[in-house]
C-alpha cells in the first residue's frame, strides 16, 4: 500500500441525491461542499452513474477537497479495471481519491448485472487480491492506492483491518461504532456515515427520520438485533432516533461527537430531505456553519 493516505479531515458529505441530478448540478454542488469547508465528499453507486466516471467528474471540479467512492460496487468491474481506474485517478489527483469498495447486494449483482452472487467476505478477499496483482497501463505508480471497505458485520470489518485502510459504516448507531472499532483495533480508519434530517426542532423531523430509518431497516435487522434492539420493525422513537440523527444543526452536532468518542476518526454527513433530487444546499451551509468552526481537524485520527 502506498503510504500517501487522503487527509479526509474531520467531517465530510455523503452526496448520495446526486445521482438523480444533471451533470451540471453535479459539479455545482460538489464546488459548494468544498468551498464550505468539508474535508471529503463520498458518493455511492448503486443503480446511477458509474462510481470512476463520477468521481472523475467531482474531482476535475473541484481542487482540494477528497472524493471517496464510498462504496464501488465490485461486481461493477473486474479488478483489473478497478485497479487501473483509482491508479489513473491517483495519477491525475494525487491524494485525493479514496476508493471504496462494497460487496454489492443479491438482486444488483443477479438480476441488474447478471453474475452469479458469492458469499461477501471471501468474494471480496479474492477480489483484493486480484486487485493486489493487477497490471497498470499508465506508467507506473508503485505500490496501490490506499482503499477502505464497506463494512457491517464483523467479517468484512475484520478483513478491512487486515487488508486495506479501514473501513466505511452506514446508517448505523453510536454503539456500532464503538463495537467496529473494537474489531478494527486503533490503527485502521473508521469512518462513520451518519443518517440526517435537519429542521426548526425535533418534532418538524420526526416523520421523515421515521421513513429514513424504515428505508434503511431491510440490511440491519440481525445488527441491530445484537445491539439490543429486539423488535426492530416496529421502529420505535428510540431506534428511529439512533439510526438518523434529526433535528437542530445542534442535535446533528452532538451525534457527530458521539461517534467521534466512539471511535470514528471522520463523519460524513448523509442529509436526507423531502427533495431527494435537489443537493440540499441550504441544509449543507447551515451545518458547515456550525459544525466546521467548532470541530478540529482530527486527520491524526482517520489515518
Amino acid at each position: 500500500m502506498s503510504d500517501q493516505r487522503p487527509r479526509l479531515g474531520t467531517i465530510g458529505i455523503w452526496a448520495g441525491e446526486l445521482d438523480g441530478c444533471p451533470a451540471a448540478e453535479v459539479r455545482e454542488a460538489a464546488a459548494v461542499i468544498e468551498d464550505l469547508g468539508f474535508g471529503t465528499l463520498w458518493f455511492p453507486e448503486v443503480a446511477g452513474r458509474e462510481a470512476m466516471a463520477q468521481a472523475g467528474i467531482l474531482l476535475s471540479r473541484t481542487r482540494r477537497i477528497v472524493v471517496a467512492a464510498g462504496g464501488a460496487d465490485i461486481y461493477a468491474r473486474d479488478a483489473v479495471t478497478t485497479a487501473a481506474a483509482q491508479r489513473t485517478l491517483e495519477e491525475a489527483f494525487p491524494g485525493r481519491f479514496l476508493l471504496g469498495l462494497w460487496d454489492s447486494h443479491p438482486s444488483l449483482a443477479e438480476d441488474v448485472r447478471g453474475h452469479r452472487f458469492g458469499p461477501p467476505v471471501p468474494t471480496m478477499r479474492a477480489y483484493l487480491d486480484a486487485l493486489d496483482t493487477a497490471p497498470f497501463g499508465p506508467p507506473a505508480s508503485g505500490a496501490s492506492p490506499p482503499r477502505v471497505l464497506a463494512a457491517l458485520d464483523h467479517g468484512m470489518l475484520a478483513l478491512a483491518a487486515e487488508r486495506t485502510w479501514g473501513a466505511t459504516l452506514l446508517g448505523m448507531p453510536v454503539d456500532h461504532t464503538r463495537n467496529a472499532r473494537a474489531v478494527l483495533g486503533p490503527a485502521p480508519l473508521l469512518a462513520v456515515t451518519q443518517l440526517c434530517v435537519l429542521g426548526p426542532d425535533r418534532k418538524s423531523t420526526a416523520a421523515l427520520a421515521r421513513a429514513t430509518a424504515a428505508a434503511a431497516l431491510p440490511n440491519r435487522r440481525a445488527l441491530l438485533n445484537g445491539l439490543g434492539y429486539e423488535d426492530p420493525d416496529s421502529l420505535g422513537d428510540g431506534l428511529v432516533d439512533a439510526i438518523v440523527a434529526h433535528g437542530t444543526a445542534e442535535d446533528i452536532a452532538r451525534r457527530v461527537h458521539e461517534h467521534l468518542d466512539a471511535g470514528a476518526g471522520h463523519v460524513s454527513l448523509h442529509l436526507v430531505t423531502s427533495t431527494p433530487h435537489s443537493p440540499p444546499l441550504r441544509q449543507w451551509r447551515e451545518l458547515a456553519a456550525h459544525l466546521l468552526p467548532v470541530l478540529p481537524d482530527r486527520a491524526a485520527r482517520a489515518s
